[in-house]
Order: structure tokens, then C-alpha cells, then sequence
């Protein structure tokens, strides 16, 4: 294991962090989710990533519907993620937004709740955080730590492939988005669970799906797809903001096309710089081909957190590898270890996820 005396020394560290977790491995992990195989306690795959959580090596994992065979046994394989780091809770995350995006669903006993936009047309405000407190009070009782919502994106263009196609946007309005992802927070801050805004910075107006490829939001892209982001965050309520991989020329080097997830304009100098936001960045998902067909694993890693990423997060099926984990530890080591401003941003994030760890329930 790799330590290094400046992080050891820096009394910050000290003040805000388990005594256990020093060393530059164990920083670097706290920044990894993973996706896994296996739907069961006993799985080869859920026993390895509990090694992982248990040596504070890995920040937590995400879960998708082939993980889900029943309510029961995701219940059982949550509390063994939660035993096996009760000092440094992992982000046990999921997707469930409601509609068409949901990982539990009732085939397998799971209450399910409208898209976004049905339930905007059909509840105020008051009457959505009801229904959101059912789900996040569900999903808390499973165990996981962090629901990847609400959607912050405006629904600006209707034909949208990816938001406006299932509903995922509340309104076309700024101001109604920002009242009903206020609802989403509100219920699931109360059950205990972790939120993240996304897909920072909007992904309402574009016109191709980033799931698939290259997004290219210069041409649709307007300011006022900021206003969630800028407004929440002024509350002070948000956890993670989640950036998506989309691109716009005007917030990229000059000949590189390099989405937001990877562009230091748009996280450190439009989330962190102009909007104020210090909490944790997270990637969407790094293995969607709109990073896949550019970047390869170390670029991915190393630009992200260059760019001020704080989580990467990678689903891991793409090609599904058992050492994902241990890949992207050791590209973020090996270039910690050669340069010390590379370190220093582990660092930072490490600082920043054990704060927002520390009001998991």
C-alpha cells in the first residue's frame, strides 16, 4: 500500500475522516462505483466486492435489474455491502426514477410510481413528495444508500430520444423542474437516502441519446438549463450533481471534442466556480458510448478527475471484468503517485465523499 506523508499530515484529513483510511489506495477507491454480476448474497461477484468495501478500497456499488431476483435477497446482499464498511457506509446505488426507468419494479413485489412528467401533470408539488416518501421509504428499507434521481433536465425539445421520449422531465418550465425535484429531495432526505441531480448540464434540449454515442449540444443547448442546478443548489439540499457526456464546443479546448463528464470548463468552471457547487460530482455511467467509442480506460479516468470528478461510475457491461475495480484504483495510484496535483484531487474528493457518507442512515 501506497502512503503518502502529506495526505497522513494534513490535519483536514484528520478532522474529517476515519483514522483508518489513509492510504492513497484506499482515497483513490472511495471514488469508484462499480456495476456487478450476480443477483445473490452467496454470488462469487457480491463476495469479491464486499472484500473490497471491507479494505475501504472501493466507494460503492450500482445496481441494475439482472441484479434483482427478488426483494428479500437485494435486502440480504445490501446489508452485507453495509457490514462489510459500517465505519464508511458505501453508495449502494440505483436507478429509480419512476416510469420507465426503474431497476425494482412489481414483478418482483416492488410498488411502482409514475414518470416524472405524469406526475407533474397529475400532482402538485406537496402531493408528489407523497409519493416519492412511499418509494424512497421502499427503497431505504432495501437497504440502498443513494437513488440516481431527480431529473433536472428541462424538456425542451419534445422529440428528445432519451428524456423527453419516457417522460423523464418534469416540465419545459425551469421553475416547475425545480419544485418537483425539490419534492423528490424533500422525501428522500427524510428516508434517509442520498440524491443526485443530473444530467448536469441539461440534457432536455439535445437530439440524440449519449447512451448510444456522441452528443453534441452546441446547437440546442440554452443557459436556462442551469436554472434547476443553480436554484437547488442555493437551497443547499443537494447531494450529488451527476454530469452527463455531452458536448458543447464552446466549453471544450479548441479542436478536442471533450464531453462535460470530462471537461474541466464545465464542471470546475460553470458547477464548481460559477454555480458554487463543493458537494460530489459523479459520472453518468463512464461505459456508455458516447465515452466508450472516444476514450479508453485510462484517459476516462484520468481526464475525469482532472476535471474535478469526484465518482466515476461505471455500470461494468460493456465487458464485464470482475477487476474493474482494481483497474481504475490502479490508474488513479499510478498517477497519483507521478504527480502530486493529481494526488491533491483524490485527496479533495476523498474529503468531499467521506463528508457526504457521513449523513447516510
Amino acid at each position: 500500500m501506497t502512503v503518502l506523508p502529506h495526505l497522513l499530515l494534513a490535519a483536514s484529513l484528520f478532522a474529517a475522516v476515519p483514522a483508518h483510511a489513509v492510504t492513497l489506495e484506499q482515497m483513490a477507491g472511495q471514488m469508484i462505483v462499480v456495476g456487478f454480476q450476480g443477483n445473490d448474497v452467496d454470488d462469487a461477484s457480491v463476495a469479491a466486492l464486499r472484500e473490497e468495501l471491507t479494505a475501504s478500497e472501493l466507494g460503492g456499488v450500482m445496481f441494475l435489474k439482472t441484479n434483482v431476483k427478488d426483494l428479500a435477497t437485494v435486502t440480504a446482499m445490501n446489508q452485507a455491502f453495509r457490514a462489510a464498511s459500517p465505519e464508511l457506509l458505501p453508495f449502494i446505488t440505483v436507478d429509480q426514477e419512476g416510469g420507465a426507468v426503474e431497476r425494482l419494479d412489481s414483478d418482483v413485489g416492488f410498488k411502482e410510481i409514475p414518470s416524472a412528467a405524469s406526475i407533474a401533470a397529475r400532482n402538485s408539488p406537496e402531493a408528489a413528495e407523497k409519493i416519492y416518501a412511499g418509494m424512497a421509504a421502499s427503497l431505504a428499507g432495501l437497504g440502498f444508500t443513494v437513488n440516481f434521481g431527480p431529473v433536472a433536465d428541462i424538456n425542451l425539445n419534445p422529440n428528445n430520444p432519451v428524456i423527453a421520449k419516457f417522460g423523464r422531465s418534469y416540465s419545459a418550465d425551469a421553475a416547475k423542474v425545480v419544485a418537483y425535484d425539490e419534492a423528490f429531495i424533500t422525501a428522500h432526505h427524510a428516508a434517509g437516502l442520498l440524491t443526485s441531480l443530473k444530467h448536469f448540464p441539461g440534457h432536455g434540449s439535445s437530439t440524440a441519446d449519449s447512451h448510444e454515442g456522441f452528443v453534441d449540444i452546441t446547437s440546442t443547448w440554452k443557459p436556462e438549463e442551469l436554472d434547476p442546478y443553480r436554484e437547488l443548489l442555493a437551497k443547499g439540499d443537494v447531494d450529488f450533481v451527476m454530469v452527463g457526456h455531452l458536448y458543447h464546443a464552446d466549453y471544450s479546448d479548441a479542436g478536442a471534442q471533450v464531453p462535460a463528464s470530462l471537461s474541466p470548463q464545465w464542471i470546475t468552471g460553470v458547477l464548481r466556480d460559477e454555480l458554487g457547487f463543493d458537494g460530489v460530482v459523479i459520472s453518468d455511467d463512464l461505459e456508455m458510448g458516447a465515452i466508450r467509442q472516444h476514450f479508453d480506460l485510462k484517459q476516462t479516468v484520468t481526464m475525469a478527475v482532472r476535471a474535478g470528478m469526484d465518482v466515476l461510475l461505471f455500470s461494468n457491461t460493456a465487458k464485464y471484468r470482475p477487476g474493474l475495480a482494481d483497474e481504475i484504483r490502479a490508474i488513479l495510484v499510478a498517477e497519483a503517485e507521478a504527480d502530486p496535483a493529481f494526488a491533491a484531487r483524490i485527496e479533495q474528493s476523498y474529503q468531499r465523499i467521506v463528508a457526504l457518507k457521513a449523513r447516510i442512515h
